[in-house]
């Protein structure tokens, strides 16, 4: 593979030591150029550290333009990768000369890349956020950068999220951090604690936050220090600041610090203060030293410090905040020391340069493969369901259809049909329109080879008559316009209309090609409604195959919650239904006894927030036991890893069983619907009632034999290790018809 890199070459700070480390470690195994359009530090650097670099003055356009497009078509390069403004208007006029694909790292907001200078903000800002929009593809730094630019609309599917990484293999090294403090004229005294950051001094960055915060927090510690490595337009404001705050003799500006191993190594506590971030090197850098780091909530840095766990986050221009997490690292050695020993840990883990040169190969091998393919004629899928609802069951539906689309093939084009459709494009990286917008689906139905009627019980007439008629119409829709039909582990029912029944009938029969079903009930369903025309396949809730999130995620939604991540727990997953106010008391009755008996502390654990949360509370109202109500969630990842965190799970959601069930946690279901009762009789669970004949002597019973059976979980883990192998007659399905497709395809 050959690649040819272009930068202005006036670049510095975290983009200028993505570039060279990137290149200096891929040039090991694969032929990288590098063109600067400016000499000076950049391009001498890059040529000490081995990179073949050109220097192709920008002074005249065309000029330069011309010289690039001899230079690309002689060097026999496979694709262009750029970096900058003047990189991205040249990686534009190549794009059609050179006939090769050219892609972008966005190495930061391009909006604020020019804040306080109008002039540059004007010329090169709007260069570059033209340019952006017709390259081909884009990197962001970060996956909060791929998420920005995906609000700014730009398409998920030409995006790709990367992350800066470092060499966490240092050797041991004794440092005199005395002797560097005396040489940048830093004042101290026994006992001093050294809060560190190294940034440039302006606007983004937001230094004055820190010095405002540290100010507040010197107050109360005095022997805190504030070491500020770095330089730039506002550094006299900064100065006069901390003057007016009365922390001048406290507060040092090094200035520019060449050795920055040196200077971490010389503090106590990192920050970071940014307005916006990719996913900035001062971070990882200081994760490297073992540091303990506060920082803004900003771009990639929650990815690496979950906060309260290896380290603090809080709101950009929060000074206040910021004071208390400083005294809290400043008065506490041991907790110093545990924090950055976890974040060197993560950061090791998760962010080392290796992991960032082998993510950026499999970029390169993606795009150059989707060049190779070509995109003339119909592709894709078309995914319509009740996504983007804030439902966890529904969303973990919808991410374990894309997960298994991707396995089948990793560049097919995924539209979604979603009630957020900004949401679903961020959290899922697919393309999404809304479910209601009837010309946009009608559009990509026409372009599609095939529509998933993805999962849950669409096919129903309970909740609303209008809503079946309009699964009803998609499933019509997308067959009228040359797609193949699947409904993807679903429910069907219940249909109690007799008109539905009809209705469904006749369109599952001429229009459904393969329904997959989540369980026996369903296939009954169809049979009785005389539904035999579409191959029709038993397999499992989608959601099985999903994995719970690492630990430090669930460990993060419990802290924020409250809750101490290690401890013994019931979870009770309810929702609002007719009659279950006044049933309601039994549950939190239920929820004492528990612990009373077993010492188990009730969390109520939601599926779908806007609902959920109330019917907790209802149930909690008069508890004597202590317990806990988690309020929102996180991606189902998370949400799976809490309820792995149980003991006994008591549920009304279905998915709330699937999800413990798939962990291998004892279930109580109450049934408010067949398609409890359905599952839980498929994985041979017997410990569930409706919620009519619910009450508290039952519940008590219950939760005693699910303890019981805790203790013996073969049988269960048997049940969801064969239903997980079912699960995967869904995408054999979908494989089947898109492999059909493609032959009638080549046949036409």
């Amino acid at each position: 593979m050959k690649v040819l890199h272009l930068i202005s070459g006036g670049d510095g700070g975290g983009a200028k030591t993505h570039v060279l480390s990137l290149l200096q470690m891929l040039s090991r195994t694969e032929t990288v150029r590098l063109v600067c359009f400016r000499e000076g530090p950049f391009s001498r650097e890059a040529e000490e550290l081995g990179i073949p670099t050109e220097v192709f003055p920008s002074g005249n356009v065309l000029r330069t333009f011309l010289r690039l497009k001899r230079y690309v078509r002689e060097g026999g390069f496979d694709l262009i990768h750029c970096h900058g403004s003047r990189a991205n208007m040249m990686g534009v006029l190549l794009k059609t000369a050179a006939k090769l694909p050219v892609v972008t790292t966005v190495h930061s907001d391009y909006r604020l890349d020019y804040l306080g200078r109008p002039f540059h903000r004007l010329t090169y800002g709007t260069i570059n956020s033209i340019a952006l929009r017709l390259l081909d593809y884009r990197i962001g730094v970060s996956d909060s950068m791929v998420d920005l630019l995906i609000s700014r609309g730009f398409r998920p599917d030409r995006l790709f999220a990367i992350y800066n990484g470092l060499d966490f293999d240092l050797p041991p090294v004794r440092e005199d951090r005395r002797a560097f403090w005396e040489s940048v004229g830093l004042r101290t005294e026994a006992g001093s604690v050294v809060v560190g950051i190294a940034a440039r001094l302006n606007p983004v960055k937001d230094v004055s936050t820190l010095i405002r915060g540290f100010a507040k927090a010197a107050e109360q510690y005095p022997p805190l220090r504030l070491l500020i490595a770095g330089d730039g337009e506002e550094m006299g404001m900064l100065r006069e600041l901390a003057r007016s705050l009365g922390v001048a003799g406290k507060v040092c500006f090094a200035g520019w610090v060449s050795d920055m191993d040196r200077f971490y190594r010389s503090i106590d506590i990192n920050t970071l203060t940014s307005l916006s971030e990719t996913f900035p090197y001062a971070v990882t850098e200081g994760a490297r030293m073992k540091l303990p780091t506060v920082s803004t909530r900003v771009g990639g840095v929650p990815k690496l410090i979950d906060h309260g766990v290896n380290g603090f986050l809080f709101s950009p221009g929060d000074p206040d905040t910021l004071a208390e997490y400083l005294l809290s690292l400043a008065k506490d050695p041991s907790l110093r020391a545990s924090m950055g020993e976890r974040l060197f840990r993560k950061a090791a883990e998760r962010f080392s340069l290796e992991n960032t040169c082998r993510r950026q190969r499999e970029i390169y091998g993606i795009i150059l493969r989707r060049q190779t393919r070509g995109t003339a004629g119909r592709c894709g899928v078309t995914v319509c369901g009740a996504y983007g609802r804030g439902n966890s069951g529904d969303d973990a539906i919808l991410e374990a259809i894309v997960a298994e689309l991707r396995e089948i093939d990793p560049d097919m084009p995924v539209w979604v049909m979603s009630r957020n459709p900004k949401n679903t494009r961020m959290k899922y990286r697919v393309n999404s329109v809304y479910t209601f917008n009837i010309p946009a689906f009608l559009y990509r139905m026409g372009r599609s080879v095939l529509f998933i009627n993805g999962g849950g019980s669409l096919i129903q007439d309970v909740t609303s008559r209008r809503s079946l008629w309009f699964y009803l119409f998609t499933i019509t829709a997308a067959k009228l316009l040359g797609n193949k039909v699947v409904m993807y582990g679903c429910g069907i029912g219940p249909l109690k209309r007799q008109f539905s029944r009809r209705l469904a009938a006749g369109i599952l029969n001429r229009r459904v090609d393969i329904i997959t079903l989540r369980e026996p009930h369903s296939r009954g369903e169809l049979e009785a409604m005389g539904v035999r025309v579409p191959k029709i396949i038993l397999s499992a809730d989608p959601t099985l195959i999903l994995p719970p999130a690492p630990g430090d995620a669930v460990d993060s939604l419990f802290l924020a919650e409250g809750i101490p991540p290690r401890g013994e727990y019931i979870c009770f997953s309810l929702r609002k239904w007719p009659g279950y106010e006044e049933k309601a008391p039994l549950f939190g009755a239920a929820a004492d006894y528990a612990y009373e008996t077993y010492g188990l502390i009730p969390v109520f654990l939601p599926i779908e927030p806007r609902i959920d949360v109330a019917a907790a509370k209802l149930a909690a109202q008069g508890m004597k036991a202590p317990h806990y109500m988690i309020r929102t969630t996180g991606g189902a990842g998370v949400v799976i890893g809490a309820f792995s965190r149980m003991r006994v799970v008591v549920s009304m959601r279905l998915h709330a069983l699937v999800f413990a069930a798939g962990q291998g946690i004892p279930l109580v279901g109450v049934v408010y619907d067949h398609k409890i009762s359905s599952f839980l009789s498929y994985i041979g669970q017997e410990l569930f009632t409706d919620l009519k004949d619910v009450n508290l002597d039952l519940l008590k019973a219950h939760i005693d034999a699910a303890v019981e059976s805790g203790r013996h979980p073969r049988e269960l883990a048997e049940a969801v290790v064969r239903l997980r192998e079912m699960e995967h007659r869904n995408s054999e399905a979908a494989r089947e018809l898109l492999g059909k497709t493609l032959v009638e395809e080549n046949q036409t």
